[in-house]
């Protein structure tokens, strides 16, 4: 494999919401040299914007709810960063990410360890073996007993942990770490938050520059816990980290910059490279020629200037070079890669090249998918990107009756980025939208107002779940035949039975044994 993809990384960072993870995303760019002061989440204003949060509802709330893409340099490395949703009723969208990257920086609250949606999260990314680094944030607070929260980690999601430095000190009384790998202690400057910790290379715990440093009682501390970690918890296996069985831990302090470098080289260190993605036919290995990659997400009006849609592809294999031209496997047709670009948040620039590893944004007006895939020919089709049925549905009325050709535009789109589901019923003249969680149907409300000028309300549903049917078309149509009220097709004009009880489900299933009633669906198949 080339230096060039053996050098690149490409990661997620997952969290249950205000754990840090948008901050830790700013100071890795900041460390990269991509931008030059972080944009705290906390502060007020335009100084609490940050860089990777770029939708007008994610900047009044302070919160993530679209995945978005950075890519930069750092030392002899090229880092490819995604910082995904932390809200659970973006899950989804998550989801997708997950597939696109090689490993997953999860990040946890010192005070709070382990929450719900950091569960959800590690699970999907324990269905994919995908490497996990966990950053363990906020030590500059109170925080609970650091064996408290290995623990907790253990059990919770039964993995082992490996710790690579270790704090002294917690909440008010936090110096700085013992890094155990590099043998040195960093402490921790409160005065700027955007200055690096000074390290300071010791020569083993007993080194009298300690006492210059570390308070005699914090030091005695130290010694004692670091005995105990070397006694208690495993030393880190390589072979069980890529499996997804081992997590190294850092502990740190994302809004201080502490803790971060040190992750970020453990990225380097650690981490994969660029890994094989399969498809429908064969796997397919990154030092491959030949460029392929799919789309994990499309992402419409990113530029509010210019009404766009930016499908972000990820690169499996091959050089990619602009002005490429790709053959787009679901149309079968040749596209000409003319004005691709490279992510910095909002930020864009022309990606001239790319590898595999890297994410690349291609700008179009609706052709491009969730879930397509493109190369230089092959008819590769790649696999593993789900849509989930929603466990949310209601109702959608243009409040302007005149434009309700504009409000089908708009929930088209918005399926066709994945951030929702639309059902067409067979039966009357609505809409169904169906989404995961409460909050999506506020970020729908404000697009569609704020993207398509269109005010709109959301309203209950007789129906309650969706199924995707699928088939042989004659079993479909006869079972269509008689649940009409229930029918409904979605964006892509596949069959979808409505329901209101689990009871209809198990009824259906029983009913008619060879069709198969689906709460997921491959994005790039046809279901029947």
């Amino acid at each position: 494999m080339s230096n060039l993809i053996e050098n690149r990384r490409t990661f997620a960072i997952i969290s249950h919401p205000d754990a840090g993870k948008t901050t830790l995303t700013e100071k890795f760019l900041l460390y990269g040299g991509a931008i030059q002061q972080a944009g705290q989440v906390k502060a007020k204003g335009e100084a609490r914007r940050s860089r990777s949060d770029f939708m007008t509802l994610e900047k009044e709330r302070g919160i993530s709810v679209s995945a978005s893409a950075m890519s930069f340099a750092y030392n002899e490395s090229w880092i490819n960063l995604v910082d995904t949703p932390g809200h659970s009723d973006f899950s989804e969208d998550t989801y997708r990410t997950i597939t696109a990257v090689d490993s997953a920086i999860m990040v946890i609250d010192g005070a709070k360890g382990i929450e719900s949606q950091t569960k959800k999260l590690f699970e999907v990314c324990r269905l994919r073996d995908l490497p996990i680094l966990t950053f363990c944030n906020k030590m500059d607070r109170e925080s609970r007993d650091n064996f408290e929260i290995i623990d907790e980690i253990q059990e919770t999601l039964t993995i082992d942990v490996t710790p690579m430095n270790w704090p002294i000190g917690s909440g008010s009384d936090f110096l700085g770490c013992y890094d155990l790998v590099n043998n040195k202690i960093n402490i921790m400057d409160r005065a700027d938050r955007n200055v690096r910790a000074t390290s300071i290379v010791i020569d083993g715990l007993n080194d009298p520059v300690i006492s210059k440093h570390v308070p005699d009682d914090l030091r005695k501390k130290l010694l004692e816990e670091i005995e105990m970690v070397k006694g208690l918890l495993p030393s880190f296996d390589n072979e069980m980290f890529n499996s997804g069985n081992m997590t190294p831990i850092w502990f740190g302090s994302a809004i201080n910059s502490f803790g971060v470098q040190e992750l970020l080289n453990g990225v380097i260190k650690f981490a994969p490279p660029p890994q094989a993605r399969p498809s429908i036919t064969r796997s397919v290995q990154p030092q491959e020629k030949p460029v392929t990659g799919f789309v994990f997400k499309v992402q419409a009006n990113m530029d509010q200037k210019h009404r766009d849609r930016v499908a972000f592809v990820r690169l499996c294999s091959g050089h990619f070079t602009r002005g490429m031209k790709l053959k787009h496997i679901r149309s079968d047709k040749n596209m000409s890669i003319s004005n691709p670009v490279m992510f910095m948040a909002n930020e864009r620039e022309t990606a001239e090249d790319a590898r595999a590893g890297d994410i690349i944004g291609i700008p179009n007006h609706g052709q491009i998918r969730l879930g397509d895939s493109f190369s230089e020919g092959e008819k590769i089709e790649f696999t593993g990107l789900p849509t989930f049925a929603p466990e949310m549905l209601k109702g959608v009325i243009s409040l302007d009756p005149m434009k309700s050709k504009h409000l089908e535009k708009a929930l088209t789109q918005f399926a066709e980025e994945g951030m929702s589901k639309l059902f067409k019923p067979l039966i009357g003249s609505g809409w169904v939208i169906g989404v995961v969680g409460a909050l999506q149907f506020d970020v729908l409300e404000s697009r569609i107002k704020e993207e398509y000028n269109l005010p709109v309300r959301f309203e209950g549903s007789p129906f309650t779940s969706a199924r995707w049917i699928q088939g042989e078309p004659d079993e479909i149509a006869k079972f269509s035949s008689v649940n009409k009220i229930h029918m409904a097709v979605d964006h892509d004009q596949d069959p979808v039975f409505l329901t209101r009880l689990q009871w209809d489900i198990d009824r259906a299933k029983t009913d008619y044994p060879l069709l198969k009633f689906s709460d997921t669906k491959e994005m790039n198949q046809k279901n029947t």
